[in-house]
Order: C-alpha cells, then sequence, then structure tokens
C-alpha cells in the first residue's frame, strides 16, 4: 500500500467512528432495560465488539472505492455512502436518545436501503469494497428485525 493513501483511509475510519459516536453518546441505559425484548436477542455487550468491525470495514470499503475512482470518479456512490453513514448515525439518537423505536424503525429502513444501494454502486468501481459491505447488511438486517419486535412488544394501545 502506497503511503500516501493513509491520510485517506484515517479519513475513511475517522467518518466511521463519527457516526458510531453517537452509540456512546446515546447509551442503552434504564429505558431500553425496562422493555420488553425479543428472546433471541443477543446480550448488549456483543453489539459493540460487532459494530467496531462493522465499522472498519465500512470504512475500508470506502476507502477502496476512492482510491480506484478518487472522488471525482464515485460521486454518486460515495456519496450514497456517505448518506448510509450519516443515517446509520442517527438510529441510535432516535431509538435510545428518542425513546422511539417507531423512529428508528423507519431510519433503519432507510439505513438497510442505502447499504443495499451503496453496495450495488460500488460493485462495478471495487467489488471486493462491495462485498465488504454484505456482513454489515446482514447484521442491519438483523437490527431491523429486533427494532421491529421490540418496537411491537411496546407498542401501547
Amino acid at each position: 500500500m502506497d503511503a500516501s493513501n493513509l491520510p485517506a483511509l484515517f479519513g475513511f475510519l475517522a467518518a466511521c467512528f463519527l457516526a458510531a459516536l453517537t452509540g456512546a453518546l446515546f447509551r442503552p441505559g434504564e429505558w431500553y432495560e425496562r422493555l420488553k425484548k425479543p428472546s433471541w436477542r443477543p446480550p448488549n455487550k456483543l453489539f459493540a465488539p460487532v459494530w467496531t468491525v462493522l465499522y472498519v470495514m465500512i470504512a475500508v470499503s470506502g476507502w477502496l472505492v476512492w482510491r480506484e475512482a478518487g472522488f471525482d470518479g464515485a460521486v454518486l456512490p460515495l456519496t450514497v455512502y456517505g448518506i448510509q453513514l450519516v443515517l446509520n448515525g442517527i438510529w441510535t439518537p432516535l431509538f435510545f436518545g428518542l425513546h422511539r423505536p417507531d423512529l428508528g424503525m423507519i431510519d433503519i429502513v432507510l439505513v438497510w436501503l442505502s447499504i443495499l444501494a451503496t453496495i450495488v454502486l460500488f460493485w462495478p468501481v471495487h467489488m471486493l469494497a462491495a462485498l465488504l459491505l454484505v456482513p454489515y447488511l446482514a447484521w442491519v438486517t438483523f437490527a431491523a428485525a429486533l427494532n421491529f419486535s421490540i418496537w411491537q412488544l411496546n407498542r401501547e394501545g
């Protein structure tokens, strides 16, 4: 790897961990602990390590596309990539901050769609970059099912 590409890689890592920062700012807390949850929910301690690995993979994916085509050559793919990161970062304040699983559900569907769009757009530019996002899509699929289940289990009325 050319050392001149390292600052860009660190930039992609920083962008991903900026999205992840909302997870540190809006912790599950007592409200979440009181919610009814499905029996298949993984333990809370599993989420941070999984997301850490996924964020590294997301960063490397974006960086590979940038390295292959640059910002000018991949305007649409990298814009959609940025949108999915923003949507990802919004979920935690909606769900944990506002205590709104319903709004979290809307957002996570948008996250899922934007990840899928990013994979499709990355594929012709850099196949490995697209494939690196598949575990992220799988995890968000699982997270969406969990979000939906929690929302339904805790609906009033």
